[in-house]
């Protein structure tokens, strides 16, 4: 009669659960609510094209009934003279009014940002992930102006053109109503802009985006935003923020750890 190594058995089984654990761990959708908002996988991470929108972050507040610190505060933040309140102003209503459902959500802060990507099985990216994704092109076959391999000087490839910003960038209006704000347009929806690096849409510009990065005391956010020239939106320019700052041009994206098959 054969013997059996049991030791061999429970071994096996041990490696299985390990296995097992990872991959629920590193899945985006185990049990998590679907994100409206259409992914790209760069590397071993799958990414938001676009930024957090206002749709998803409705889904969000109705399962939690979530109530920003904005909100609570009975107004997030513009800069003009610094850094002022505007009452009203919230991710609901950017500018004091309400707003489409493809606008980038803004007025949260990190810890906010952190934990909508956490309902929907995700998280904030690293300074690290953020520029490797926006500056390297990864795709096999990218699209004409394009090359695999190289690093682009913006997160829109050679040149700024694709992006929305203050000035020297595309041919965007944001949204901000008129006289809202004391300088540029404010942000615009979501997918209005051109695709750049990588196939993703406003990593340069629109709004700047929390890491999950700490430094100086806040947190790094990137890619500039509406406020700013193309300048803002390089490699180089690495801005830090106080994480429970909730500003009209501070928005995120989230990303996942791709699912090892």
């Amino acid at each position: 009669m054969k013997k059996f190594d049991f030791s061999t058995i429970l071994f096996g089984l041990l490696l299985t659960a390990i296995a097992v654990y990872f991959m629920l761990r590193s899945s985006p959708s185990q049990g998590a609510p679907k994100s409206s908002i259409p992914s790209v996988q760069i590397g071993n991470l799958v990414w938001d094209q676009t930024e957090m929108t206002i749709a998803d972050v409705k889904t969000y507040a109705a399962s939690t009934s979530f109530i920003s610190a904005a909100e609570k505060k009975g107004g997030g933040l513009s800069y003009e003279a610094g850094f002022v309140q505007k009452p009203g102003w919230s991710w609901k209503t950017p500018y004091g009014v309400p707003a489409k459902d493809a606008e980038p959500a803004v007025h949260l802060n990190q810890k906010e940002a952190e934990s909508i990507c956490r309902y929907y099985g995700k998280r904030l990216p690293t300074d690290a992930e953020w520029t490797n994704a926006a500056f390297l092109e990864q795709r096999s076959n990218p699209p004409a102006g394009y090359t695999k391999g190289q690093r682009y000087p913006f997160p829109g490839g050679g040149n700024p053109s694709v992006s929305h910003c203050l000035s020297g960038c595309g041919d965007y209006k944001g949204l901000a109503p008129v006289r809202a704000l004391n300088r540029g347009t404010g942000h615009v929806t979501t997918n209005t802009t051109k695709p750049g690096v990588n196939g993703m849409y406003d990593m340069g510009g629109n709004v700047w985006e929390w890491t999950a990065t700490e430094r100086n005391g806040g947190f790094i956010t990137r890619g500039a935003s509406w406020w700013y020239g193309p300048e803002r939106q390089q490699e180089s320019d690495v801005e830090s923020k106080p994480g429970d700052i909730a500003v009209v041009y501070i928005g995120f994206r989230c990303v996942a750890d791709a699912v090892k098959q």
